[in-house]
């Protein structure tokens, strides 16, 4: 019986680490042919060559920059023929009060979380129409639906990830094309890394690694299989998963 993820061709942007390299690694066990981008790629190359017995191109990539994503997405029409589904999984999240005016932290933020996400659409948006088909992810937050203090920005980012999945859907229902956030709360990953105060990111990474408080990357890739194993008629707008003791 199918799993609804053997044989479809899904890009992952964001795959070197965390999310992206747990998610990598779980369609790949499903028997997905994938496509996946980073700015590392040497770890990309790490993560192919663990995985042998996957199908499995990677491309060095920038979801900053438009031509990057395109050239991802053409990399997966060169090698397949079609796309059958985008997981928009690169973000930072610097946290500052407002008042502290990290003005160069606002901008990557903006750039990376929100754009990323509007160049990863527009890479394989066309694509989609043609096809009538197509599946499009992203990784939201918790923080994309609660605001809390020194956050305001990173928020105001999944706030508008939220917004923008749910208009995709609402404009491209008609060409069977499906949205999806995947929204979890602190999870153990890398992303503590790009906060530049170092006693925040010391007690994010702490708490990430204890169970119950912080989720595993596998813990969001197991949400995102279930969202791409659905049937081509159901469509899963949101998946809000939280550590069973997170408070907000």
């Amino acid at each position: 019986m199918s799993n609804g993820i053997e044989n479809k061709v899904i890009i992952i942007a964001g795959a070197s680490s965390g999310i992206g390299e747990a998610t990598t690694r779980r369609l790949a066990a499903a028997g997905a042919r994938l496509v996946i981008g980073a700015r590392r790629e040497e770890r990309l190359k790490e993560l192919a060559e663990s995985l042998p017995d996957a199908r499995i191109t990677y491309r060095a990539t920038d979801v900053t920059q438009p031509e990057d994503m395109e050239s991802l997405a053409k990399l997966a029409l060169d090698q397949y023929g079609r796309i059958d589904a985008i997981f928009n999984n690169a973000g930072i999240m610097p946290t500052a009060k407002l008042s502290e005016l990290h003005r160069d932290e606002w901008r990557d933020m903006l750039d990376v979380n929100i754009m990323g996400v509007l160049n990863g659409i527009a890479a394989v948006l066309p694509t989609m129409r043609k096809q009538k088909s197509g599946h499009i992810l992203a990784t939201d937050s918790v923080a994309g639906h609660v605001v809390y203090p020194g956050s305001a920005v990173y928020c105001g980012t999944k706030f508008a990830v939220r917004a923008i999945m749910e208009g995709l859907r609402q404009e491209e229902r008609e060409n069977n094309i499906r949205s999806t956030i995947v929204s979890p709360g602190l999870v153990d990953t890398e992303l503590y890394t790009t906060i530049a105060d170092d006693e925040t990111a010391e007690s994010i990474k702490k708490a990430s690694k204890i169970p119950g408080v912080g989720l595993c990357a596998d813990d969001v890739a197991q949400a995102v299989a279930y969202a791409l194993g659905t049937p081509d008629t159901v469509a899963v707008s949101e998946i809000i998963l939280r550590p069973t003791n997170q408070a907000i």
